[in-house]
């Protein structure tokens, strides 16, 4: 008996993912340690280098400006070149920069690595979410990028352990254990980016891999989205920048990524404080249990949404559960509930962010796409400059170290409330991905 489109087409996005998503998920796990293992490093770093609080708070926040400024021009490049040599540039040289920070031994060196690593870094990560719009169709594609999201998650559960274990190699060699960190895990970046060149490939019609029937299939059903993308959305790169639905998003995106950095550059330190030690292994492995329940959301739910077109609903429902979570996580007195309240927000705010990419990429195709979701990204990476800075001002100003995070989660809060009134009106068509074939697109 022959087989349908739809089951045709399903096994031909499962062979993709098995193919793609381990090693695109690999990457980012490396990107997400190297642009976040600043948070298990700062008292060591801060301990000998004397950089301040207020410092610390810029130079990690210093990182998103050098990425939002080459986000655009960096996906456009991976356009025009391709991934695979694109992304080998990219993780190679991000690699570099960021074994350079074991140099740095004061507040200059230390802003202007961060803002090269940012420069380095810039284009990865919009530049995977478009090449996974090279790779899958739309009613496949919130599964996809849920699984590409596992790295965030990933990177927390065994990234955690082993900052806190190269941070205890402190003295080995004569070298810090903060040095050992950012030496070892910008190392492992580079290797994997010179893989990256030989292990990718930049579109379907390349894939060796696939047969030549499942790659006629799948680039009829891609053909097929872009097509509805492209008669309803802007038709050029130049059009894409100035979109008020890609601004909107962009808002919208810029306030989850102050959420999300804004907790992940200190949960390390929030989490030794609840239980009374110093960052290490201990700390390291209890920093990783919200992650873990962040895993299990980011499974399940982007393939419910898939299923039932909820794409919107479920992307608020999280991004509430993320700010209650952000704001019991200051108040709470129990380190129970606190840490309990901090898997809530992790869980909340990763799994809702594969969902959100699922709206741009309803009406974004080819060159518009790569510029529209790199403008997403880089006026949205912003919140990560912004975050550490407005969390410390408003301790400061309140004379409380719940004030910051309370304000991190009001603006989980907006963001969930934006995509439940604009997001409706200017730009979710949550439709049903199935039962229908799926590379069809209402």
């Amino acid at each position: 008996m022959s087989r349908t489109p739809r089951e045709s087409i399903d096994g031909i996005v499962g062979q993709v993912m098995r193919r793609l998503l381990p090693f695109l998920l690999l990457m980012y796990v490396l990107a997400f340690l190297d642009r976040a293992n600043i948070g298990f490093a700062q008292k060591a770093l801060q301990h000998d280098t004397g950089i301040s609080n207020a410092a610390f708070a810029f130079g990690a926040g210093v990182f998103f400006v050098g990425y939002a400024l080459f986000e655009v021009p960096s996906n456009l490049l991976l356009h025009r070149v391709g991934a695979r040599l694109w992304m080998c540039r990219i993780m190679v040289t991000w690699g570099i920069v960021s074994a350079a920070m074991s140099l740095a031994h004061s507040a200059t060196a230390f802003y202007t690595l961060r803002f090269l690593l940012g420069i380095a870094e810039a284009g990865f990560f919009p530049g995977v979410i478009y090449y996974l719009t090279r790779w899958f169709p739309q009613a496949a594609r919130g599964r996809a990028v849920g699984v590409f999201y596992f790295g965030a998650p990933l990177a927390f559960m065994f990234g955690s352990p082993l900052s806190g274990l190269l941070l205890d190699l402190h003295g080995v060699l004569g070298l810090a254990g903060w040095q050992w960190l950012f030496l070892i895990e910008g190392g492992l970046a580079s290797i994997v980016g010179v893989w990256a060149f030989f292990y990718l490939d930049d579109r379907p019609d390349d894939a060796t891999w696939l047969t030549p029937g499942a790659r006629k299939t799948l680039s009829a059903a891609l053909d097929d989205d872009a097509r509805a993308a492209a008669a309803h959305g802007p038709r050029n790169i130049a059009a894409a920048l100035v979109d008020r639905r890609v601004l909107l998003l962009s808002a919208i995106y810029l306030l989850i990524q102050m959420s999300v950095y804004g907790v992940i550059f200190y949960l390390p330190q929030q989490v030794a404080a609840l239980m009374g030690e110093s960052v290490g292994l201990r700390v390291g492995l209890v920093a990783a249990v919200p992650w873990i329940c962040s895993l299990a959301l980011t499974w399940i739910v982007p393939r419910r949404a898939d299923r039932t077109g909820a794409h919107r609903s479920w992307a608020v429902a999280l991004l509430v559960l993320a700010g209650c979570g952000i704001g019991v996580s200051g108040l709470a007195h129990s380190p129970l509930v606190a840490l309990l309240a901090l898997c809530c927000a992790a869980s909340g705010f990763i799994a809702a962010q594969p969902l959100f990419w699922t709206f741009p990429t309803r009406y974004l195709t080819g060159a518009a796409a790569a510029g529209g979701i790199a403008l997403i990204n880089s006026l949205g990476s912003l919140g990560g400059f912004i975050a550490p800075t407005l969390r410390t001002s408003a301790e400061h100003a309140f004379q409380s170290t719940s004030a910051g995070l309370l304000l991190l989660g009001a603006a989980s809060l907006f963001a969930a409330l934006l995509i439940g009134t604009a997001v409706r009106l200017r730009t979710a068509r949550e439709t049903p991905a199935f039962p229908q074939p799926i590379h069809r697109v209402r």
